[in-house]
């Protein structure tokens, strides 16, 4: 494994990462990224050449929309002819779902783009920014006989390196903000960095880079519970203009059999609406069928979530609504893996 020769984009588009603190006022000010070595000497060590592409307007990412995974893919698409692997930097609390909507647009896709972000401003005494900072730029450089080493959509924090579709944010104070439950690590950073190699995607380097840009927004998610009532479930499956729906259910995909609440899914996807069964449980699948909860789903039409995430359904479901395919292709094309997500 070696990182010398490698080039890497560093794309930031905002959060906590991007913020230094200035020890005289206390206040948080835009860190420097054009002066990063002189900012942060470690990254010398890497022997790889880091470029800086800043959005003009930084992006607070609970602001963070499809418009700009779209600018943030167009900056890869442009340079990927140029550099060896791309790190976003990225505000954490919707970066699991920027890296799962990265994932699916990136189609072919064989170099890494590694997103990683900080609890912590890049300038505070405690901070993981640094460290996230470091590693993520040296497995985004990683290449093993002139190749790159991962081949996917990757979201690194607090030493481990996960599938980006496949992780969930789960603390907001700790280090360790996010987890995977379903997919194991592709790298843990210690001592030395611990490559999984059977746990990464194998990207195919003759295929060419090809972007999905197109999003349908007009998507909900209804998570079920204990007393949901008719009025409010069909308030949200007449929604205006609604396309599609992910259905966050119990356990392995259950949901009440009452005729009311499965007269309404029956509706709903008769008039050629979607319904993604994903299980409300952080880890585990749906296995539809498994229950009797659950085989009235099944028979209706609805499609099976397996162990996808919540962030990784509702963006996989905006983008396979705007190929304009039939509702029983839609389901096939929906149960098949796009980027090991399920």
């Amino acid at each position: 494994m070696e990182t010398n020769n490698s080039k890497v984009l560093l794309i930031y588009t905002g959060g906590t990462i991007g913020m230094i603190k200035d020890y005289q006022t206390g206040v948080l000010r835009a860190f420097e990224f054009d002066n990063l070595y002189s900012r942060i000497p470690e990254l010398s060590h890497l022997d790889c050449e880091i470029s800086v592409h800043s959005f003009e307007k930084v992006i607070d990412s609970s602001d963070m929309n499809p418009q700009h995974w779209v600018s943030i893919a167009e900056v890869i698409e442009k340079e990927y002819q140029h550099y060896d692997g791309f790190v976003v930097l990225h505000g954490s609390d919707t970066m699991s779902y920027s890296a799962s909507a990265l994932s699916f647009m990136l189609q072919g896709l064989a170099k890494p783009v590694i997103f990683t972000g900080s609890q912590l401003p890049i300038g505070d005494l405690r901070t993981d920014a640094k460290e996230n900072l470091i590693t993520s730029i040296q497995l985004a450089a990683l290449k093993e006989n002139g190749v790159s080493v991962i081949q996917e959509v990757g979201l690194y924090f607090e030493y481990k390196l996960y599938r980006g579709n496949r992780t969930t944010k789960v603390n907001a104070e700790h280090f360790q903000a996010f987890t995977s439950m379903n997919y194991p690590i592709l790298v843990e950073s210690g001592v030395h960095l611990k490559i999984m190699k059977d746990n990464l995607l194998k990207g195919k380097a003759k295929d060419q880079l090809e972007v999905w840009k197109e999003f349908e927004q007009n998507v909900a998610i209804i998570k079920i519970f204990p007393g949901i009532t008719p009025e409010l479930l069909n308030a949200f499956f007449n929604i205006p203009h609604l396309k599609g729906v992910v259905l966050e259910t119990y356990g392995s995909g259950n949901a009440p059999t009452y005729d009311w609440f499965l007269e309404a899914l029956r509706a709903t996807i008769q008039r050629g609406i979607p319904i993604i069964n994903v299980t409300q449980c952080s880890g585990g699948s749906v296995i539809m069928g498994k229950y009797e909860a659950s085989e009235a789903l099944r028979q209706m039409g609805i499609i099976d979530g397996k162990d996808i995430t919540t962030e990784s359904a509702i963006t996989k479901l905006m983008i396979l609504l705007k190929k304009n395919i039939s509702p029983n292709l839609f389901k096939i094309k929906f149960e098949e893996s796009l980027a090991g997500e399920f």
